[in-house]
Order: structure tokens, then C-alpha cells, then sequence
């Protein structure tokens, strides 16, 4: 009896029993937050919180921990005793949402509220659509979907139509729940757009192909922050027009002669070819510059690239249409100076330029805290899906930013042409006649855009991890690790990934927005983990990503790690071999640029900035209209002469 007695008290001793679990929540950025456990056990308890990456919370040692949250994060509670036991708790993720949640009730209790609304859409047919309805709550909300009053077979806050057909037009509206309430979205229609009826003697491209660079993150000049959108949203809606797209972010001179090279060669008869820049900007004789990220203070035009150029070299191909799209600035300096030696060409025809701004004025994106765009992007944007010949559909931007009162009189857009059809981008391609050299243009472009292939992971233990991967842009890949099965002698798994090399991710960190993530989001598939690689053009060998698996050794109650590699090569743009430009390439551009580096300049004195307000308005680059009297060179300087206006 004494032995038995013995033997149950030992029992009572060893056993921890976690009697409430902490809950899952959806909450906006700066919510304070409290995850609670209850556990029963035999003489005082304690407590200790950890991160995602296992890291201790700093005094997060009582059952309670309330907390200031600024970005989604998992979190995991141990719980042990005096006699050197423990338990954890269930993983839960605080997902945190950077929207405005101004009309968050006073006394929120965690029933659902709706933080993100799902928006009509108006699409061609095949074209992708995603309808997105995110709500804060505590527990985290569940999501479920209706057309046109039948419920869909989809709980996710996304719904995502890859080719949309004539069933998926309907009336959509979605039902979200936790145990606190439940709440309905407002009902939006997805609309098929059905072109009109083409007359016999159609306008048709062979082909379509288009660049879109993106330059916000400067070495020697004020940051922007409107490229990570603007660039991201005019790559899809060109995709749905049947654009081959290749967009990029972040580039030196050396990569964006090195990308337009490859444009170029992806040209030819009859193809329709559009040249998109966003970033810093200045115009001199009548050409137009295009900063590089890597450009010194004070930079000289042989530091930047020269649009005309790429202009020519668009129209040597004899394309059916061209169209350079500029966001950028187009201040003067010093006019007096020798002008670029660019030998002008005979009248080829259907060429378009759109630029954001007039000559001598500035271009402006816009800032409110929750998006950054400019303002010219922002008016294509809505405009560029229209079946309509190109120069109207920019004639309407135009009057579009006209209206917009953040600009009115400071920015307007400017159109020139030798338009001599009525050609559109959502001419139809016909490739009858041309499939050789389409043939050959598709073996390039899908080397450059094909993505890594999903990977499924067997581990020693047991656990199954899947690593797939998604393209943000030709320059910006994703990873995502998804633990599919977990082993009989495993809990509480985590994964972790890294590259090798390193690629730095410029696009997070202080003072930087969360547009980024919120594309990640967006495309994570619910990850356990996300890599974000950026810079792909810098990368010279294959591409390694490790996996590491954190997890509790059920036997010994031991936290345990293994780890796979898996070599990916040299993914997307990485293939194009952009760093490895060749040396006649560069021998032809000093030659061209001999003109350019005959003077020695002076810097400008760099124009003290106002400080940060939202909403507020930056100019892409701007130089003072006296520059010629004091410099032969151009200079940054981020005025803030709306800011009064918008206070």
C-alpha cells in the first residue's frame, strides 16, 4: 500500500496540465493585446513566453502577457514546476494588419470587424481576379465565401479566380465568425468585360513585351516609396492585356543597361513594346535621365541612362508600336551645356511618349500612411485596361490628374506621338506568319520568368516540409516553408529558412512601409515561414536555400533542429545573367558618352528637407530653376512645397 501510494503521488508530480490555451487574434498595428494560459500542476507554476524563432519575451514570465503588437508574430507559452517539468502551449499567431481602423469601436471586445472590404470588379475574361475581405477579431475570424447567394468552397479571407469564365460573374459576399459574433460583407460584382465587336481589319500585335523599372532605394539621394505598388499593380494589369512583363526593382546603371539590352532583344516586327520607369528623373537638351540607384551627389548624365536611346533602339526593331511611360521628374539644368550626341531617325511612326510632367516641372507621389503611389501611375493604372487607342487612353489620365487637387497647377501630364494608326494595348496578338521568331522570343522569356519548382522535404524525424516559391517581381523571389505532416515523436515544429548567398532585403526595416509584406500576405498560402530574396539580377552562381526544422524531441523533451538544403539555380531574371554584361557592350557605351565626360562640374548645395508629414506629397527629383547660374550639374532636393496646402 505504501509503494502504491508512493508511485501516485509521483504521478501527480510529474503531470502539468494546461486547463486554457491562448487564442489566435487579428488586430490592427499598435493594438494592445493579452494571451492568456490556465495550468494546474503540483506547487508554484511558472511561466515564460517565446517568439516565432523561440526567443524568450523579455519579462513575460506570469500566464498573462500583454503586449503592444507591431507586426504579425507566433507566439508560444512554457509552462513548469519546481520539479524541473514543463508543457508548452498551443502555437498561436497574432496577425496584425496596417489599415486604418479609425472606426474600431471605442470598447472592442474582439467580435469580427470587417479592417478590408472586397472591391467590384470589372475583368476580361480569362483574366485573374482576387476578391480580399480581412477582418480584425479575437479569436482570429473565419472566412466564408457566397455567390450569388451559394455558398463557395473557399475559407480563406482571398478569393482567387486564376482565369475567370462566364460562371464566375455573380454577385460576391462574404460571412465572417468567432465565437463573439458574426459579421457580412457588402455584396460586390464581378463583372466579365465583353469586348466590343472588332471590325474585319483588326489591329494586331506578333507579339507583346514590356520592362517596367522601379528605382526607390538610393545610396546618395532621398529614398521613394511608390515603385514597390506602382510597379507591382502595372505588371499584372499589362499581363492581363497578354503582356510578356519583366519588372524590376533596384537597379545600378550597369543592370539597367544591362535589362534594356535584353528588351531590346526581345523585339522585333510587328511587336508592341512598352518601356515603364518610376523613380528619380531630370530632362537636359531635350533628353530625358533616368537616375540609377548606385548614381553618385552629385551625378552627371553619364552616371544615368538616357531614354532617347532606348527609344531608337526600340524603333531599329521596327516594332508596331512603342511606348516609353515616365514617371520621373523632368527639371532642366543648365541648358547652356553641349547636348548628348544622339543622331535623331526618320519619322518611323506609332511611337508614344507619356510623361508624367511637363518640361522644367516635377513629378509627385503621394503618401497618406496606408499606400504610396504616383500620381501619374495611379490615374494609368485605372485607365490602362481600357480597349482604346493608347494616346486617348492617356488624354483621359491626363484629365484624371487634372481634377486631382493634391497637383492642380503643379504637375501635368505631357503626350507626344507619331501615332499614324489607332493602335491599343489590348490589340489582340496574331502570331500567324511570325512563329519562328515567337519560337525563339519564348525560349528567352521563359528562361527569365520560370520559378523554382516546389519542393517536398523529408526530414529524419519524420516531419514532411514543403518550400515553394512565387514571383513579386523579375528581381524579388519569395520562398515559403509549409510543414505538411508533422512525426509520431514531434511537437511544437518550427521551420526557418535563409539563402546562401545572402540576398539582402532592402525592402523591410525601419522607415520603410509594409506594402511589401502586404504583397507577401497576400500570396503566403498560410506559410509557417516566408524568405523574402531580393536582387536576383546581382546574383553570379546558383541560389542555395536552407531549411532548418525546430522541434520538441517527444522522448526527451528536448528542443532539436535538423537541416536540408535545396539549390534552386539561378532563378528568374538571376538567368538573364544581367551582371555579366559584355565588354564590347561597355566599350560601345564609352564611345557613345565621350561627349558626356569632356567637362568637370560642381556640386549644387543640397536643399534642406521639411520633416515627414501624411498626407503628404515628395517630388521624384527636382533641381532649383537658377541651377544653370551655379552648376553644371544637377542635384537632389526634397522640397515640400504642398505640404501647407494638404495641412
Amino acid at each position: 500500500m505504501n509503494g502504491s501510494h508512493h508511485n501516485r503521488c509521483r504521478v501527480m508530480i510529474r503531470d502539468i496540465v494546461l486547463v486554457r490555451q491562448p487564442v489566435s487574434m487579428c488586430v490592427p498595428v499598435g493594438y494592445t493585446v493579452t494571451l492568456g494560459v490556465g495550468a494546474e500542476g503540483t506547487g508554484v507554476l511558472h511561466h515564460q513566453w517565446f517568439t516565432d524563432d523561440l526567443r524568450e519575451v523579455t519579462g513575460a514570465t506570469e500566464a498573462d502577457l500583454t503586449i503592444t503588437v507591431k507586426k504579425t508574430q507566433l507566439f508560444v507559452c512554457r509552462v513548469n514546476d519546481q520539479f524541473c517539468n514543463w508543457v508548452f502551449s498551443d502555437w498561436v499567431k497574432v496577425k496584425v494588419l496596417d489599415v486604418d481602423r479609425s472606426d474600431l469601436p471605442v470598447h472592442w471586445l474582439g467580435e469580427p470587424h470587417i479592417a478590408v472590404s472586397p472591391k467590384p470588379q470589372t475583368v476580361r475574361k480569362g483574366a485573374k481576379v482576387t476578391l480580399r475581405c480581412t477582418a480584425f477579431g479575437i479569436p482570429t475570424p473565419q472566412y466564408h465565401w457566397y455567390r450569388n447567394g451559394q455558398q463557395l468552397d473557399m475559407t480563406g479571407d482571398t478569393v482567387r479566380i486564376d482565369s475567370t469564365a462566364a460562371e464566375h460573374e455573380g454577385s460576391y459576399l462574404c460571412c465572417i465568425s468567432n465565437v463573439r459574433g458574426e459579421r457580412w460583407s457588402e455584396p460586390v460584382d464581378i463583372k466579365i468585360d465583353q469586348p466590343d465587336i472588332l471590325p474585319p481589319a483588326v489591329l494586331t500585335a506578333t507579339d507583346k513585351v514590356a520592362l517596367l523599372i522601379g528605382n526607390l532605394n538610393y545610396s546618395h539621394h532621398p529614398d521613394l516609396m511608390a515603385p514597390i505598388m506602382d510597379v507591382h499593380e502595372l505588371a499584372n494589369l499589362l499581363q492581363q492585356l497578354g503582356f510578356r512583363v519583366m519588372s524590376l526593382l533596384d537597379l545600378t546603371r550597369e543592370e539597367m543597361l544591362a535589362a534594356t539590352e535584353k528588351f531590346i532583344q526581345l523585339l522585333d516586327r510587328g511587336v508592341y513594346g512598352l518601356f515603364y520607369y518610376a523613380g528619380h528623373g531630370y530632362e537636359h537638351a531635350g533628353r530625358n535621365y533616368l537616375v540609377a540607384v548606385d548614381a553618385p551627389k552629385p551625378y552627371q548624365p553619364e552616371n544615368c541612362i538616357c531614354v532617347q536611346r532606348i527609344m531608337l533602339n526600340m524603333q531599329k526593331k521596327h516594332t508596331a508600336l512603342s511606348v516609353v511611360l515616365l514617371d520621373t521628374c523632368r527639371k532642366w539644368y543648365n541648358q547652356d551645356r553641349i547636348p548628348s550626341c544622339i543622331m535623331p531617325m526618320g519619322p518611323i511612326g506609332n511611337t508614344v511618349y507619356g510623361y508624367a510632367t511637363c518640361e522644367d516641372a516635377e513629378a509627385f507621389e503621394v503618401q497618406d500612411g496606408g499606400r504610396s503611389t504616383g500620381i501619374f501611375t495611379k490615374y494609368l493604372n485605372a485607365r490602362i485596361l481600357q480597349s482604346k487607342k493608347v494616346t486617348h487612353v492617356l488624354e483621359k489620365v491626363s484629365e484624371d490628374l487634372d481634377r486631382d487637387p493634391l497637383v492642380t497647377g503643379k504637375q501635368a501630364v505631357e503626350i507626344k506621338h507619331t501615332l499614324k494608326e489607332p493602335r491599343s494595348l489590348a490589340d489582340p496578338v496574331q502570331t500567324t506568319g511570325h512563329t519562328r521568331e515567337l519560337r525563339l522570343r519564348d525560349v528567352c522569356w521563359r528562361q527569365a520568368n520560370e520559378l523554382p519548382r516546389r519542393k517536398r522535404l523529408m526530414f529524419l524525424c519524420g516531419v514532411e516540409v514543403d518550400v515553394s516559391f512565387s514571383a513579386l517581381y523579375s528581381n524579388v523571389l519569395v520562398a515559403f516553408a509549409t510543414i505538411k505532416t508533422t512525426g509520431a515523436r514531434t511537437q511544437d515544429c518550427t521551420v526557418t529558412l535563409r539563402s546562401v548567398p545572402a540576398m539582402e532585403d532592402i525592402f523591410s526595416g525601419p522607415g520603410r512601409s509594409g506594402e511589401m509584406d502586404s504583397l507577401i500576405l497576400n500570396n503566403s498560402e498560410n506559410a509557417d515561414c516566408t524568405l523574402r530574396l531580393c536582387g536576383l539580377q546581382k546574383l553570379m552562381d546558383s541560389l542555395v536555400i536552407k531549411v532548418e526544422l525546430h522541434y520538441t524531441n517527444v522522448d526527451s523533451n528536448r528542443r532539436q533542429t535538423e537541416s536540408q538544403q535545396v539549390d534552386i539555380g539561378e532563378p528568374l531574371v538571376a538567368s538573364c545573367k544581367l551582371c555579366r554584361r559584355t565588354q564590347a557592350a561597355k566599350k560601345r557605351e564609352g564611345s557613345a558618352q565621350t561627349m558626356e565626360n569632356i567637362l568637370n562640374h560642381r556640386p549644387l548645395q543640397h536643399q534642406p528637407t521639411a520633416g515627414p508629414r501624411r498626407p503628404f506629397t515628395r517630388k521624384a527629383e527636382c533641381t532649383a530653376k537658377n541651377a544653370a547660374a551655379r552648376s553644371n550639374e544637377p542635384e537632389e532636393n526634397d522640397e515640400n512645397e504642398l505640404q501647407g496646402f494638404l495641412s
